[in-house]
Protein backbone atom coordinates (compact mmCIF):
# COMPACT_ATOMS: atom_id res chain seq x y z
CA UNK A 1 0.00 0.00 0.00
CA UNK A 2 2.79 2.37 0.89
CA UNK A 3 4.43 1.92 -2.65
CA UNK A 4 1.07 2.73 -4.26
CA UNK A 5 0.70 6.06 -2.33
CA UNK A 6 5.18 7.07 -3.31
CA UNK A 7 4.18 6.27 -6.75
CA UNK A 8 1.15 8.20 -6.70
CA UNK A 9 2.90 11.10 -4.60
CA UNK A 10 5.97 11.02 -8.22
CA UNK A 11 3.38 10.81 -10.30
CA UNK A 12 1.70 14.12 -9.21
CA UNK A 13 5.08 15.77 -8.75
CA UNK A 14 6.35 15.18 -12.13
CA UNK A 15 2.86 16.15 -13.68
CA UNK A 16 3.25 18.98 -11.44
CA UNK A 17 6.85 20.23 -12.44
CA UNK A 18 6.49 19.62 -16.39
CA UNK A 19 4.36 23.10 -16.67
CA UNK A 20 6.19 25.02 -14.27
CA UNK A 21 9.28 23.95 -16.36
CA UNK A 22 7.43 24.57 -19.22
CA UNK A 23 6.50 27.89 -17.99
CA UNK A 24 9.92 28.54 -15.94
CA UNK A 25 12.00 28.45 -19.66
CA UNK A 26 9.31 30.22 -21.13
CA UNK A 27 10.17 33.54 -19.09
CA UNK A 28 13.30 32.77 -19.43
CA UNK A 29 13.65 32.84 -23.08
CA UNK A 30 11.29 35.87 -22.94
CA UNK A 31 12.53 37.90 -20.13
CA UNK A 32 14.54 40.73 -21.37
CA UNK A 33 11.30 41.61 -23.30
CA UNK A 34 8.94 41.49 -20.86
CA UNK A 35 9.51 44.84 -19.82
CA UNK A 36 7.29 45.97 -23.72
CA UNK A 37 4.07 45.63 -21.39
CA UNK A 38 5.17 48.84 -19.49
CA UNK A 39 5.82 50.02 -22.60
CA UNK A 40 2.71 49.86 -25.08
CA UNK A 41 -0.51 50.97 -24.71
CA UNK A 42 -3.26 48.41 -22.98
CA UNK A 43 -6.86 47.73 -22.53
CA UNK A 44 -9.02 48.74 -20.10
CA UNK A 45 -8.92 45.73 -17.03
CA UNK A 46 -5.32 45.23 -18.29
CA UNK A 47 -4.04 43.87 -14.44
CA UNK A 48 -0.41 44.89 -13.09
CA UNK A 49 2.28 42.98 -14.84
CA UNK A 50 3.61 41.39 -11.50
CA UNK A 51 0.22 39.64 -11.33
CA UNK A 52 0.95 37.19 -14.69
CA UNK A 53 3.63 35.11 -12.92
CA UNK A 54 2.06 34.32 -9.82
CA UNK A 55 -1.58 33.61 -11.98
CA UNK A 56 0.51 31.28 -14.07
CA UNK A 57 1.88 29.26 -11.10
CA UNK A 58 -1.10 28.93 -9.73
CA UNK A 59 -2.41 27.97 -13.47
CA UNK A 60 0.33 25.07 -13.72
CA UNK A 61 0.11 23.91 -10.63
CA UNK A 62 -3.82 23.02 -11.50
CA UNK A 63 -2.79 21.32 -15.15
CA UNK A 64 -0.53 19.20 -13.62
CA UNK A 65 -2.44 18.30 -10.85
CA UNK A 66 -5.49 17.44 -13.52
CA UNK A 67 -2.78 15.64 -16.00
CA UNK A 68 -1.80 13.94 -12.81
CA UNK A 69 -5.85 12.95 -11.92
CA UNK A 70 -5.92 11.51 -15.84
CA UNK A 71 -2.47 9.62 -15.64
CA UNK A 72 -3.24 7.62 -12.54
CA UNK A 73 -6.83 7.21 -13.33
CA UNK A 74 -5.81 6.65 -17.32
CA UNK A 75 -7.06 2.62 -17.10
CA UNK A 76 -10.46 3.80 -16.29
CA UNK A 77 -10.95 5.52 -19.64
CA UNK A 78 -8.08 4.65 -21.97
CA UNK A 79 -8.97 6.56 -25.11
CA UNK A 80 -10.00 9.60 -23.39
CA UNK A 81 -7.44 9.83 -20.83
CA UNK A 82 -4.98 9.14 -23.45
CA UNK A 83 -6.52 11.85 -26.03
CA UNK A 84 -6.65 14.35 -23.02
CA UNK A 85 -2.85 14.12 -22.54
CA UNK A 86 -2.37 14.38 -25.95
CA UNK A 87 -4.00 17.49 -26.12
CA UNK A 88 -2.70 18.84 -23.07
CA UNK A 89 1.18 18.42 -24.41
CA UNK A 90 0.38 20.20 -27.55
CA UNK A 91 -1.39 23.02 -25.37
CA UNK A 92 1.87 22.96 -23.25
CA UNK A 93 3.60 23.71 -26.76
CA UNK A 94 1.43 26.17 -27.58
CA UNK A 95 1.39 28.08 -24.77
CA UNK A 96 5.36 28.06 -24.24
CA UNK A 97 5.43 29.72 -27.96
CA UNK A 98 3.03 32.28 -27.07
CA UNK A 99 5.02 33.88 -25.19
CA UNK A 100 7.79 33.94 -27.45
CA UNK A 101 5.21 35.16 -30.77
CA UNK A 102 4.05 37.89 -28.42
CA UNK A 103 7.23 39.28 -26.16
CA UNK A 104 10.03 38.74 -28.13
CA UNK A 105 8.37 39.01 -31.95
CA UNK A 106 6.20 41.17 -30.90
CA UNK A 107 3.80 40.03 -33.41
CA UNK A 108 0.20 40.69 -31.93
CA UNK A 109 -2.28 39.47 -34.09
CA UNK A 110 -0.14 36.58 -35.01
CA UNK A 111 0.12 35.36 -31.02
CA UNK A 112 -3.74 36.41 -31.07
CA UNK A 113 -4.68 33.60 -34.13
CA UNK A 114 -2.00 31.50 -31.86
CA UNK A 115 -4.15 31.75 -28.62
CA UNK A 116 -7.15 31.31 -30.61
CA UNK A 117 -5.66 27.73 -31.67
CA UNK A 118 -4.59 27.13 -27.77
CA UNK A 119 -8.01 27.69 -26.41
CA UNK A 120 -9.05 25.20 -29.22
CA UNK A 121 -6.40 22.72 -27.51
CA UNK A 122 -7.59 23.46 -23.72
CA UNK A 123 -11.42 23.18 -24.83
CA UNK A 124 -10.39 19.63 -26.53
CA UNK A 125 -8.56 18.46 -23.44
CA UNK A 126 -11.90 19.81 -20.95
CA UNK A 127 -13.37 17.46 -22.91
CA UNK A 128 -11.20 14.37 -23.14
CA UNK A 129 -10.46 14.84 -19.80
CA UNK A 130 -14.54 14.79 -18.62
CA UNK A 131 -14.82 11.73 -19.97
CA UNK A 132 -12.14 10.21 -17.39
CA UNK A 133 -12.78 12.81 -14.85
CA UNK A 134 -14.94 15.44 -14.22
CA UNK A 135 -12.68 16.79 -11.80
CA UNK A 136 -9.47 16.67 -13.65
CA UNK A 137 -11.42 18.51 -16.17
CA UNK A 138 -12.69 21.07 -13.61
CA UNK A 139 -9.42 21.95 -12.85
CA UNK A 140 -8.25 22.84 -16.62
CA UNK A 141 -11.55 25.34 -16.70
CA UNK A 142 -9.32 28.31 -15.02
CA UNK A 143 -6.84 27.50 -17.79
CA UNK A 144 -9.01 28.14 -20.19
CA UNK A 145 -10.80 31.05 -18.82
CA UNK A 146 -7.45 33.15 -18.24
CA UNK A 147 -6.32 32.29 -22.04
CA UNK A 148 -9.88 33.98 -22.81
CA UNK A 149 -8.67 36.53 -20.46
CA UNK A 150 -5.21 36.81 -22.40
CA UNK A 151 -6.77 36.64 -25.88
CA UNK A 152 -9.10 39.88 -24.68
CA UNK A 153 -5.63 41.65 -23.53
CA UNK A 154 -3.62 40.70 -26.78
CA UNK A 155 -6.08 41.51 -29.46
CA UNK A 156 -6.60 45.15 -27.91
CA UNK A 157 -3.17 45.24 -27.52
CA UNK A 158 -2.74 44.68 -31.04
CA UNK A 159 -5.76 47.06 -32.25
CA UNK A 160 -4.29 50.07 -29.26
CA UNK A 161 -0.43 49.47 -31.03
CA UNK A 162 -0.96 48.80 -34.80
Amino acid sequence: MQKEAIKKIKTYVIAILIPLAVGAASALITRGNMNIYDEIKTPPLSPPGILFPIVWTILYILMGISSAIIYINKEKAKKPAEKGLSYYALSLAFNFVWSILFFNFRIYLASFAWLLVLLALIICTILSYKKASRLAAYLQIPYAVWVIFAGYLNLAIWFLNK
